[in-house]
Protein backbone atom coordinates (compact mmCIF):
# COMPACT_ATOMS: atom_id res chain seq x y z
CA UNK A 1 0.00 0.00 0.00
CA UNK A 2 1.26 3.49 -0.81
CA UNK A 3 2.22 5.92 1.92
CA UNK A 4 -0.86 7.99 1.03
CA UNK A 5 -3.00 4.86 1.35
CA UNK A 6 -1.41 4.02 4.70
CA UNK A 7 -2.02 7.53 6.05
CA UNK A 8 -5.61 7.50 4.77
CA UNK A 9 -6.27 4.12 6.36
CA UNK A 10 -4.88 5.30 9.70
CA UNK A 11 -6.89 8.52 9.57
CA UNK A 12 -10.16 6.72 8.74
CA UNK A 13 -9.48 4.11 11.44
CA UNK A 14 -9.43 6.92 14.01
CA UNK A 15 -13.15 7.40 13.30
CA UNK A 16 -14.19 3.76 13.58
CA UNK A 17 -13.10 0.15 13.21
CA UNK A 18 -12.29 -0.60 9.58
CA UNK A 19 -13.25 -4.01 8.30
CA UNK A 20 -11.98 -3.31 4.75
CA UNK A 21 -9.90 -0.62 3.03
CA UNK A 22 -8.62 -0.05 -0.51
CA UNK A 23 -6.64 2.67 -2.22
CA UNK A 24 -5.03 2.53 -5.65
CA UNK A 25 -1.31 3.09 -5.88
CA UNK A 26 -0.40 6.68 -6.65
CA UNK A 27 1.24 5.71 -9.93
CA UNK A 28 0.49 2.86 -12.30
CA UNK A 29 2.71 -0.09 -11.25
CA UNK A 30 3.86 -0.85 -14.81
CA UNK A 31 3.52 2.33 -16.88
CA UNK A 32 4.25 4.86 -14.13
CA UNK A 33 1.54 7.43 -14.90
CA UNK A 34 -0.28 9.14 -12.04
CA UNK A 35 -3.59 7.42 -11.31
CA UNK A 36 -6.90 8.98 -10.30
CA UNK A 37 -6.92 8.97 -6.48
CA UNK A 38 -9.83 7.59 -4.50
CA UNK A 39 -10.43 5.65 -1.29
CA UNK A 40 -12.78 2.77 -0.52
CA UNK A 41 -13.50 1.38 2.94
CA UNK A 42 -16.05 -0.28 5.15
CA UNK A 43 -16.58 0.39 8.83
CA UNK A 44 -17.48 -2.52 11.08
CA UNK A 45 -20.10 -0.22 12.63
CA UNK A 46 -20.85 2.62 10.20
CA UNK A 47 -22.61 5.64 11.62
CA UNK A 48 -24.29 8.73 10.24
CA UNK A 49 -22.14 10.82 12.57
CA UNK A 50 -18.93 9.59 10.92
CA UNK A 51 -20.39 10.15 7.46
CA UNK A 52 -21.52 13.66 8.32
CA UNK A 53 -18.09 14.48 9.75
CA UNK A 54 -16.39 13.44 6.51
CA UNK A 55 -18.98 15.23 4.37
CA UNK A 56 -18.52 18.39 6.44
CA UNK A 57 -14.77 18.30 5.75
CA UNK A 58 -15.49 17.96 2.02
CA UNK A 59 -17.84 20.97 2.15
CA UNK A 60 -15.41 23.19 4.08
CA UNK A 61 -12.20 22.48 2.19
CA UNK A 62 -11.14 24.53 -0.78
CA UNK A 63 -10.25 21.80 -3.26
CA UNK A 64 -9.36 21.93 -6.95
CA UNK A 65 -12.09 19.42 -7.82
CA UNK A 66 -15.42 18.48 -6.28
CA UNK A 67 -15.38 15.31 -4.13
CA UNK A 68 -18.17 12.89 -3.20
CA UNK A 69 -18.52 10.43 -0.35
CA UNK A 70 -20.64 7.68 -1.87
CA UNK A 71 -22.41 5.54 0.73
CA UNK A 72 -24.97 3.87 -1.52
CA UNK A 73 -23.43 0.41 -1.13
CA UNK A 74 -21.96 -1.36 1.86
CA UNK A 75 -18.57 0.20 1.10
CA UNK A 76 -17.94 3.91 1.37
CA UNK A 77 -16.08 5.45 -1.56
CA UNK A 78 -14.44 8.87 -1.50
CA UNK A 79 -13.71 10.01 -5.03
CA UNK A 80 -13.72 12.99 -7.36
CA UNK A 81 -17.31 13.71 -8.39
CA UNK A 82 -16.19 13.83 -12.03
CA UNK A 83 -15.63 10.07 -11.94
CA UNK A 84 -19.20 9.39 -10.79
CA UNK A 85 -20.59 11.73 -13.45
CA UNK A 86 -18.58 10.33 -16.35
CA UNK A 87 -19.08 6.70 -15.31
CA UNK A 88 -22.80 7.20 -14.54
CA UNK A 89 -22.31 5.76 -11.05
CA UNK A 90 -20.17 3.21 -9.27
CA UNK A 91 -22.10 0.16 -10.47
CA UNK A 92 -21.68 0.93 -14.15
CA UNK A 93 -19.29 -1.61 -15.73
CA UNK A 94 -17.54 1.34 -17.42
CA UNK A 95 -16.43 2.73 -14.03
CA UNK A 96 -12.91 1.26 -14.19
CA UNK A 97 -12.58 2.27 -17.86
CA UNK A 98 -13.40 5.87 -16.96
CA UNK A 99 -10.79 5.88 -14.21
CA UNK A 100 -8.19 4.39 -16.54
CA UNK A 101 -9.00 6.85 -19.34
CA UNK A 102 -8.74 9.89 -17.05
CA UNK A 103 -5.54 8.51 -15.50
CA UNK A 104 -3.92 8.23 -18.93
CA UNK A 105 -5.34 11.30 -20.68
CA UNK A 106 -5.82 14.00 -18.01
CA UNK A 107 -2.62 14.35 -16.02
CA UNK A 108 -3.57 17.84 -14.82
CA UNK A 109 -6.77 16.50 -13.25
CA UNK A 110 -4.83 13.69 -11.58
CA UNK A 111 -2.33 16.16 -10.09
CA UNK A 112 -5.11 18.38 -8.75
CA UNK A 113 -7.09 15.43 -7.37
CA UNK A 114 -3.96 14.00 -5.72
CA UNK A 115 -3.30 17.36 -4.03
CA UNK A 116 -6.95 17.46 -2.92
CA UNK A 117 -6.77 13.99 -1.42
CA UNK A 118 -3.61 14.91 0.49
CA UNK A 119 -5.50 17.88 1.95
CA UNK A 120 -8.53 15.72 2.82
CA UNK A 121 -6.31 13.13 4.54
CA UNK A 122 -4.57 15.92 6.47
CA UNK A 123 -7.91 17.14 7.82
CA UNK A 124 -9.05 13.60 8.65
CA UNK A 125 -5.83 13.16 10.64
CA UNK A 126 -6.73 16.22 12.72
CA UNK A 127 -10.06 14.79 13.88
CA UNK A 128 -10.36 13.45 17.43
CA UNK A 129 -9.83 9.71 17.75
CA UNK A 130 -13.32 8.16 18.16
CA UNK A 131 -12.25 4.55 17.84
CA UNK A 132 -11.89 2.92 21.25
Amino acid sequence: MSTRGTRARQALARLGELSWFSSPTETHPIYGYLQVPYLGWRYAHPSEEIAHTIEEILRKLSTHTEWTLDRTGRNWILLPTRILREANGLTNPAFTNVIQSISIHDKEFNLKAAADLELIIHWLQQLPDRHH
